[in-house]
């Protein structure tokens, strides 16, 4: 494991990520592995809870589920959006279309992954948008 896979870093510290996902089995593993690698990760369930976490905190980065019951991922990332977050968005899709990935992306997300997804390839990803976050600011 690379030194960027174990300490990827925010430029201020740990990075703080907002995992959302309605399969809570998914969300509890890929959190905990996260943490392992020095990752602060907030857990979300549904869009709504996601809407409710990012009205509490500042996140560096979202990994948000294209597919979930009670909002899509690309409704939240709308909502993400009106709201002026300076975080970037990673979409994850497991059922959905390269259509529906590529929408995401042609409204600002930062990039997608299809689930299941490498965890080394993940941890790039969120680094590589840290450092994106890093150049905006």
């Amino acid at each position: 494991m690379s030194d960027e896979e174990k300490h990827p870093q925010s430029g201020k510290g740990r990075i703080k990520l907002l995992l959302v996902d309605d399969e809570e089995g998914y969300v509890n593993v890929l959190a905990n592995r996260l943490r392992k690698r020095h990752i602060d990760v907030t857990k979300a369930f549904s869009g709504s809870e996601a809407i409710k976490a990012v009205r509490g905190q500042d996140f560096d980065v979202a990994i948000l589920d294209l597919k979930m019951e009670d909002m899509d991922g690309i409704e939240v990332l709308k909502i993400f959006n009106q709201m002026d977050l300076d975080m970037e968005v990673i979409m994850l899709t497991g059922h959905g279309s390269q259509e529906a990935a590529s929408e995401g992306l042609s409204i600002g997300a930062f990039d997608y992954l299809t689930k299941p997804c490498e965890l080394h390839e993940l941890i790039k990803k969120i680094h590589e948008a840290c450092q994106k976050r890093l150049k905006d600011e």
